[in-house]
C-alpha cells in the first residue's frame, strides 16, 4: 500500500486551514468525526460521487507515514480500505496540492496519482 493519501477539499477551506496551519475537516469529516481520505485508486470514484461537478476544488496528497496511529484504514465504500484520519491533518504532512479542475465533460482532471 502506497504511503500516500488523498484529500479532496473545497478550495476556500484548504485556504482556511492553511492560514490555521492545520486542517480540522471538512462538515462532512467533522460529522463522522474523522477526516476521510482516499488512496490513488479510489480518488477519481470519490470526486464522481461526493463532488460530482464541483469547481474550485483542491487534491491535498499526504504523506499517510506522518500521522501515525490515528490513521486507520477502515471499511467502506464497495468493501475497500478507506484511510480515516482521527485527528486534525498537520501541514508538515502534505507533500503537495493541486487544484482539481473539471473537464469538457463535466469530470474532475486528475494528475497522475502514480508520480506523487
Amino acid at each position: 500500500m502506497s504511503n500516500i493519501i488523498y484529500k479532496i477539499c473545497p478550495s476556500d477551506l484548504w485556504k482556511q486551514a492553511e492560514a490555521l496551519g492545520e486542517f480540522t475537516g471538512a462538515p462532512i469529516d467533522i460529522e463522522d468525526g474523522y477526516i476521510h481520505f482516499s488512496t490513488a485508486e479510489q480518488s477519481v470514484e470519490t470526486a464522481a460521487k461526493h463532488f460530482a461537478g464541483q469547481s474550485d476544488l483542491y487534491l491535498i496528497a499526504v504523506k499517510s507515514d506522518k500521522l501515525g496511529d490515528d490513521l486507520k484504514y477502515e471499511v467502506s465504500r464497495g468493501n475497500a480500505l478507506f484511510p480515516h484520519l482521527y485527528a486534525t491533518l498537520k501541514m508538515d504532512a502534505v507533500i503537495w496540492v493541486k487544484p482539481l479542475t473539471l473537464g469538457d465533460d463535466g469530470l474532475h482532471i486528475f494528475p497522475d496519482l502514480n508520480d506523487s
